[in-house]
């Protein structure tokens, strides 16, 4: 069995496909882990997933010792084929593994093998932008567009595709923006026309130096990307707004002072964008969390994105108040 590293690194990334890939590329089995139950308010939600191959190791369930323990039943797993359901907590056959919270939380253990047509397609949909629903019972699995749970079923996952981020800047608190969008899980793109040919020293950021519209074009602006519009410049906002606000992108924010909002709104309205495009714009971009500082400014726009993310995923209301632009012209 091989043990957990001693910083657990491998729980930083939320989303495990890229886990799932690998290990398919390496032509290994794996084992899918995935918290199917939470009773009593515990750490990590219900379809949180974990995944453990040789050489692969990715999620976390609790940050304590219930990892070590789900890695020696995945290894078992791994050898013999049986899917498992664990149990923490309340009515656990481990008592000595206790999560602090109190919680009680059931996991599903399954093993796919490399070749498997639902892994298949879980991946072929990453790569192509579609939402997409697995299903399994431990032995069986399916995943498509609109699937349903059999009787028998243990483990039901939407997948969305990798929310994407785009930057138009180029300053340090843009590029504070796209380093954080990095390590928050966005694939991010930092528009800067007629920018440097060297592209920024952040790791995983795309670099683009055309003008704002082609750009978006080339990224795709599905309901997935947000548009972060970070110049000092009046005609790059102008155009990055003009492409994001029309376009199916779930979030476009706006940096700037708030005093001049009220004029670059009337001079968009101008250019023919309607009322319910403009009410679509964050400005000033990110939560008014007070800092101003490239990081914190970072911080306050990748939070209002998440905010709003998962606003909409529970049918919240809370953090989509309407926004300046709204109130301007809604």
């Amino acid at each position: 069995m091989e043990s957990l590293p001693e910083w657990p690194m491998f729980g930083v990334a939320e989303d495990v496909r890229p886990a799932l890939r690998r290990a398919r590329a390496a032509g290994e089995a794996m084992v899918l882990a995935t918290l199917v139950a939470v009773g009593g308010g515990g750490p990590r939600p219900e379809g949180t997933q974990m995944v453990f191959a040789p050489g692969v190791l990715a999620g976390y369930f609790s940050g304590g010792c219930v990892e070590g323990d789900v890695a020696g039943h995945a290894w078992a797993c791994l050898q013999d084929g049986q899917p498992r359901t664990l149990v923490y907590g309340e009515g656990s056959p481990w008592p000595d593994i206790r999560l602090l919270c109190g919680a009680r939380i059931e996991i599903v253990l399954e093993r796919i093998a490399p070749d498997d047509a639902a892994l298949a397609e879980l991946l072929a949909a990453e790569t192509e932008r579609r939402p997409v629903t697995y299903v399994s019972d431990g032995v069986a699995r399916a995943c498509g567009p609109a699937l349903s749970p059999w009787p028998e079923a243990l483990v039901e996952k939407r997948y969305d595709p990798v929310p994407r981020l785009v930057i138009v800047g180029g300053d340090p608190t843009a590029l504070a923006i796209a380093e954080l969008g990095v390590k928050s899980g966005f694939e991010t793109t930092l528009v800067r026309p007629k920018g440097p040919e060297t592209p920024p020293p952040i790791a995983g950021l795309a670099y683009r130096r055309d003008e704002p519209a082609p750009a978006m074009a080339a990224v795709g602006l599905d309901r997935w990307t947000s548009v972060a519009v970070a110049t000092h410049d009046l005609d790059t906002d102008r155009a990055a707004l003009l492409a994001a606000l029309p376009s199916e992108a779930g979030y476009v924010g706006l940096l700037g002072a708030r005093r001049r909002l009220a004029g670059r709104l009337e001079e968009l309205k101008a250019l023919d964008l309607s009322a319910a495009q403009l009410a679509r714009l964050h400005a000033p971009i990110g939560l008014d969390i007070g800092g101003k500082a490239p990081f914190e400014v970072a911080v306050s726009v990748i939070g209002e994105i998440t905010a709003l993310r998962y606003a909409r995923d529970s049918g919240s209301v809370s953090t989509t108040s309407p926004t300046a632009a709204a109130a301007a012209f809604g």
